[in-house]
């Protein structure tokens, strides 16, 4: 960002910032026209407008498949994000009736979660008469931080360790927020016949004597259970790696692969009547699930509102069976 030129606030109207988030998100102009119910040179327009005002050259380059912004472009979203955010909450009645709002959230979640949030919040919803939209995006890594900065998601759900350290160590004034839920463990799982299904067959020899699948969202070749082997001085072989907890179940239950799943997944899933679910015969640490957000919608009452139902559909997931 050049300091050096003044911002020309003449040439600035809070609609371009609406459209320069719009276009941030979307990194298309087609997309973002339609989304802002407007004509693709009113939003080329805007963008150009946009530049004026900040003396900038350039906010995005065209790409073979839309726009890439510009490290200028980058900086400034954030800033103008929380602006954005800030003015609609002064603006707006500060109360949210999920009643009649319309309104539609974005949560990201692992396949795992989803199998014991989903069904409760469809239950509560439905017969609250809640007039609200969900729309759940998979996790491609154990950090959300990007997804909920770039506005891809309202809220992250799931085993987040390293940003549930950094969101404690900033005691609330960082830009990600989180709150815990509730706590599981991880479980051995196989087929029902599987030979080390057997009582006490299950042992830190014949475990990594076994062939082994592993659940990565990332396709990393490296997991938590290996780190875990490695600290006793043992591995395992895996012989395939999937990205999500449901593939891993379903390919188990026809093979001879061993798994590492969620506790409270197995009987969540569906596939309870197929897996042998045994205690995994090393230390592994315990799984602590927590919503993440960003600090621009901690004082939204629809945020807030979205917020305290998944917390109180953690509750009933560790009062619950499926709890593990």
């Amino acid at each position: 960002m050049n300091t050096s030129r003044p911002l020309n606030f003449r040439n600035l109207d809070l609609n371009l910032l609406r459209v320069f988030d719009v276009v941030m998100e979307e990194r298309n102009v087609t997309r973002a026209a339609a989304r802002l119910s407007i004509t693709q040179p009113a939003v080329s327009n805007a963008l150009r407008r946009l530049r004026e005002a900040t003396n900038e050259e350039q906010l995005f380059l065209p790409t073979a498949t839309g726009m890439q912004p510009t490290p200028h472009a980058e900086a400034l979203w954030p800033v103008v994000r929380t602006a954005l955010a800030r003015l609609q909450e002064a603006f707006e009645h500060q109360q949210f009736d999920p009643r009649s709002a319309g309104q539609s959230f974005t949560l990201a979640m692992a396949d795992a979660t989803a199998a014991l949030f989903v069904p409760l919040l469809v239950q509560r919803f439905e017969r609250e008469g809640f007039k609200v939209g969900l729309r759940i995006v998979p996790l491609t890594s154990r950090d959300p931080r990007e997804m909920l900065e770039q506005g891809r998601a309202d809220v992250a759900l799931g085993f987040f360790p390293d940003v549930a350290s950094l969101a404690l160590a900033d005691d609330d004034t960082g830009v990600i927020r989180h709150a815990a839920l509730y706590s599981s463990a991880y479980i051995c799982v196989m087929r029902r016949e599987h030979p080390l299904a057997a009582p006490g067959a299950l042992t830190l020899e014949s475990y990594c004597a076994a062939q082994h699948l592993r659940v990565s969202f990332a396709g990393r070749p490296h997991g938590f259970v290996d780190e875990a082997l490695a600290r006793v001085g043992r591995r395992r072989h895996v012989a395939i790696t999937v990205n999500s907890f449901f593939t891993g179940g379903l390919a188990v239950r026809q093979s001879d692969l061993l798994t590492v799943l969620p506790s409270g997944f197995v009987a969540a899933s569906g596939q309870a009547a197929d897996l042998a679910c045994r205690p995994v015969p090393f230390a592994l640490p315990g799984i602590d699930v927590s919503q993440v957000w960003h600090a621009r919608h901690a004082h939204e009452p629809a945020q807030r509102w979205l917020r305290d139902e998944l917390s109180r559909a953690a509750v009933e997931i560790a009062q619950g069976p499926a709890s593990g």
